[in-house]
């Protein structure tokens, strides 16, 4: 038996039952070769579309991994921005405290700037007093000298009563009257007294409140410039913040100081460090050329580029190879290495499965409706041709093609199994192999 009919094609076989193939035709035999050919290449295109649905996915990962990366340093933004507005929300409450202490330093003071007026005044009321009272001293001194005055002239008087009457009675009563204004002045010497007594004391406590109020005053001025150091420290704080949540959000030139990280606009846009390293968000969506060091490429090249993948694009894998995505052009390899876009293969089944149509008919109950059918669909019908005939149920091919059209009738046999009853047994065979 020689090698078998190229697929696609119905000559070149050469069994036929004298040489003991299975039909009494050479031109049935490639058959079998059509029908296995179709069924490969239709299993190839399937498997390259299945590459080409892998590829798709990746690029989908791909991409879904820059946006999370992005996603997340957006979150680092928002944090630091919200640290900044609490701090400067300490500043402005730290600020507040400042001043509430400022203006209580303030009414300290003028509590004590009142207090020392009035212990002032109060030393001067206590310095009266004690004039009024060494003057009221003085004058009941001067009233006791005139009460002994006034005795002595009594006991003149009583002396001189021996002599006359009515002068002992007029000394008399010029001494009661004597007696009676130096008692009111001793009892007015001694309300003086207790009065300067009284304004020395309240002088003294004046004075304390005077020095307590001196005392809070300092400490609320100690505590006003400690409340102004912190509200500074937090205003630097709240400054450090907001520089670092900007820095988060828009730097472009670097990383964010003091860390590792990126700001989210490079992750998103690109920027120093990001671009041509790890790839920013956008390079990862649709770049061209290589995104990151590794030299792996966007979404989109992956997607829909020509000649940029090295193992094909997405869309080289569905339509066909190279820039201009040809049909017949391949999408990787060259010679018997080359591999086809899913539409080649398809296209490939499809000619096969036309080839096929050429050759077999399908079901008729006669060799006349069988060629009258083939005609009208526009085709001719040639040796080797097939249908199967209803009527006999048996494949018919065509021997002798027909002449012309319409009542002309070509040639067609039924193929019929070879009978193999007189042919050498297995047995047989295999020892006669073995003998020769």
């Amino acid at each position: 038996m020689t090698t078998p009919a190229r697929p696609g094609s119905f000559t070149g076989a050469t069994d036929n039952a004298a040489s003991g193939g299975l039909f009494t035709d050479t031109l049935i035999d490639g058959i079998p070769d059509i029908i296995g050919a179709d069924v490969a290449a239709a299993e190839t295109a399937a498997a390259a579309a299945k590459i080409s649905e892998t590829n798709a996915a990746t690029s989908a990962g791909t991409a879904a991994s820059a946006v999370s990366t992005t996603g997340t340093n957006a979150t680092n933004a928002a944090n630091s921005a919200t640290a900044a507005a609490g701090s400067a929300t300490a500043a402005a409450n730290s600020a507040s405290g400042v001043g509430s202490d400022a203006t209580a330093a303030a009414n300290s003071a003028a509590a004590a700037a009142t207090s020392a007026t009035n212990a002032s005044n109060s030393q001067s009321a206590a310095a009266a007093s004690q004039t009024s009272a060494a003057t009221s001293a003085t004058s009941a001194t001067g009233q006791a000298n005139n009460a002994v005055t006034s005795a002595s002239a009594a006991a003149n008087s009583a002396t001189a009563a021996a002599a006359s009457a009515s002068g002992i009675t007029g000394s008399v009563t010029a001494a009661a009257a004597s007696a009676a204004a130096a008692l009111v002045s001793q009892n007015a010497a001694a309300g003086s007294a207790t009065s300067a007594t009284s304004s020395k004391n309240t002088a003294t406590t004046q004075a304390t409140n005077s020095a307590s109020s001196a005392t809070a005053s300092s400490g609320s001025a100690t505590t006003a410039t400690t409340q102004a150091s912190n509200a500074s420290g937090s205003a630097t704080t709240a400054a450090t913040q907001a520089t670092k949540a900007q820095d988060y959000a828009i730097k472009v030139d670097g990383v964010v100081p003091s860390t590792s990280d990126f700001s989210a606009k490079a992750q998103a846009v690109g920027g120093t460090g990001v671009t041509g390293a790890t790839g920013a968000a956008s390079e990862w969506a649709i770049k061209a050329t290589a995104v990151d060091s590794s030299g792996e490429n966007s979404a989109k090249s992956y997607a829909i580029s020509g000649t940029a993948i090295s193992a094909g694009s997405s869309k080289q894998w569905a339509l066909g190879g190279g820039n201009s995505f040809a049909l017949a052009t391949p999408v990787t390899g060259s010679g018997g290495s080359a591999e086809y876009s899913a539409r080649y293969w398809a296209d490939q089944a499809a000619g096969s499965v036309a080839n096929f149509d050429e050759k077999y008919y399908g079901n008729y109950a006669n060799d006349a409706d069988a060629e009258n059918a083939h005609e009208a669909a526009g085709k001719t019908v040639t040796v080797g041709d097939l249908y199967y005939n209803t009527t006999v149920s048996a494949v018919k091919y065509c021997s002798v093609a027909p002449s012309g059209t319409g009542a002309p009738v070509g040639t067609w046999i039924a193929i019929a199994a070879t009978d193999t009853s007189a042919f050498s047994t297995k047995g047989f065979a295999t020892a006669m192999a073995i003998a020769l």
